[in-house]
């Protein structure tokens, strides 16, 4: 009995040597190591990775009544996206501005030249004469998931550089306020307070998942607390390179309605489609014979799953484009050629 004890106790004491042991090794990117070491867990890592890569923001706008002097207009922050020089902001934070400053977090000050904004996705893009900036690593083939750490890094009320930490609370988010059906928002309870417009929304990794434009909940009328939402990195990068290019984003457009939220039980029976809801008078698709309560099952050959995708198809088709549009009406199938228009401007 007494030697089965002792050969079970020292086999318990041999196992947790080794794990003592092995833990360590393969623990170095957990909390076990950092208890061993009297440490705290910390995301002090991402923080110094990406924190560099955001600016201050400074919208100023001439007085002549205060001895002709520049006066801070509106603030908020921004995000280097070029080693030199290009940034991105939101619209809001530049909108209506006598003179843009940047500030960057090494204490550098840069006048800011306006290349172009955007009012459907809230962003604008920035220049400033600099080589060698610091830009935040991007990993397109990361995926954004619900329950993801996020930190927000920005310029709340101009008390200089802030991190917030939260979770990715949802994502595809495109209904909300004036933006409903334009965006697919990533949505976060990390706060994004004034002055926090236009900064980074980061992982855990450091890496650049969103930029930070709209809060709920920050006034007294309004009593939602923990909604902010950020635009992800990859329409971001998409109306950045087109703002370069053009100076501003030239989307398609096609001249219909549908319901934004749900296709209230129209789709085929192959559970694709998309009914029109309205159909703008003088517009593309009425002038090529869409009818309201026509289903789109096929817009240029893709098959019509959503208004969101639709919205984004239709976004990337140059203007005067001829594309083919296949309907259903009244049980039948009909291909409409649709010669796709301009978006307007605002």
């Amino acid at each position: 009995m007494l030697k089965k004890l002792f050969h079970a106790v020292l086999i318990g004491l041999v196992c947790a040597g080794l794990i003592l042991f092995v833990l360590p090794q393969f623990g170095t990117k957990g909390a076990l190591l950092n208890i061993y070491n009297n440490d705290v867990a910390s995301f002090r890592d991402a923080v110094r990775i990406a924190s560099p890569a955001v600016v201050n923001v400074y919208n100023q706008s001439f007085s002549p009544s205060e001895n002709h002097q520049f006066q801070v207009n509106n603030l908020g922050s921004g995000v280097i996206m070029t080693q030199d020089g290009y940034i991105l902001t939101n619209q809001h934070v530049i909108q209506n501005a006598d003179q843009i400053v940047v500030a960057l977090q090494n204490g550098r000050i840069y006048e800011a030249n306006l290349i172009g904004s955007d009012s459907l996705t809230d962003l604008a893009v920035l220049k400033i004469k600099a080589e060698n900036l610091s830009t935040i690593p991007q990993n397109p083939a990361r995926q954004v998931h619900v329950g993801d750490i996020a930190l927000a890094i920005g310029n709340p009320y101009n008390l200089g550089q802030s991190v917030s930490q939260g979770i990715i609370s949802a994502t595809g988010r495109n209904a909300v306020g004036d933006s409903v059906g334009r965006q697919n928002f990533i949505q976060t309870d990390a706060s994004i307070n004034r002055g926090n417009s236009g900064g980074a929304l980061i992982n855990s990794l450091g890496e650049l998942v969103g930029i930070s434009t709209l809060s709920i909940g920050k006034n007294a009328n309004e009593g939602a607390e923990g909604l902010s939402f950020a635009i992800p990195v990859e329409i971001a990068n998409e109306v950045m390179e087109k703002i370069i290019k053009d100076g501003r984003v030239i989307r398609g457009f096609f001249g219909v309605q549908s319901d934004i939220l749900f296709n209230n039980g129209q789709e085929e029976e192959n559970g694709n489609g998309v009914k029109i809801k309205s159909v703008m008078q003088g517009g593309p698709a009425a002038l090529a014979g869409i009818l309201p309560d026509d289903v789109i099952l096929k817009f240029n050959g893709i098959q019509a799953k959503s208004p969101a995708q639709m919205m984004q198809i239709i976004s990337n088709i140059a203007p005067n484009t001829k594309v083919p549009v296949l309907v259903s009406r009244a049980g039948k199938t009909y291909e409409i050629q649709v010669e796709i228009g301009e978006y307007p401007l605002n």
